[in-house]
């Protein structure tokens, strides 16, 4: 074999090694662009991820001062709350003198026989004493104007007014 002629073989083989390294080539070019893509959004990338760091840093923050405030919150409602269990064993102390108050009053008014009005013949008959006994010295002392005048400026109920005509009676 000279040097200067191949054989068919030869020569398939260089084709073949020529289509190889040509694809070799095309895909070497096709992966330099994408390496270059990659390079370019490699730093919007890094951009992203330092975002998102300050974000979760924020957000982390944030939960802190949510839960700092939460948790004044919750002691302040458990302040209310204690005063509220304080207000409401008071006022039900004084809702109990006050019935038994109001009883008493009740049962005094009924034991009092009712007014016939100035100027009749029988006189009324209580027990002054009682019903002083039964409610208290500042309420007896009628002010003037309650006594001129019967009408408030709220309405009252029969049973105030019945009071209110006993304890005048008792004087």
């Amino acid at each position: 074999m000279t040097g200067s002629s191949l054989s068919g073989t030869d020569w398939l083989l260089e084709i073949g090694l020529m289509v190889l390294l040509l694809a070799t080539m095309f895909h070497a070019f096709r992966l330099e662009r994408a390496l270059g893509i990659l390079r370019r959004d490699r730093a919007a990338l890094e951009r992203l991820v330092v975002g998102f760091n300050d974000s979760t840093r924020q957000a982390e923050d944030g939960i802190a001062r949510l839960h700092a405030a939460a948790d004044g919150a919750g002691r302040q409602i458990a302040r209310h709350v204690d005063q509220a269990r304080s207000l409401k064993s008071d006022l039900e102390f004084l809702s109990e003198r006050g019935e038994k108050i109001a009883d008493r009053l009740a049962d005094a008014v009924q034991q009092a026989k009712p007014y016939e009005g100035p100027g009749s013949a029988a006189a009324p008959v209580h027990d002054a004493a009682a019903l002083r006994l039964l409610v208290p010295a500042p309420s007896l002392n009628l002010g003037k104007r309650d006594q001129a005048n019967d009408q408030d400026s709220r309405p009252r109920s029969q049973a105030e007014k019945d009071l209110l005509r006993a304890l005048r009676l008792a004087r």
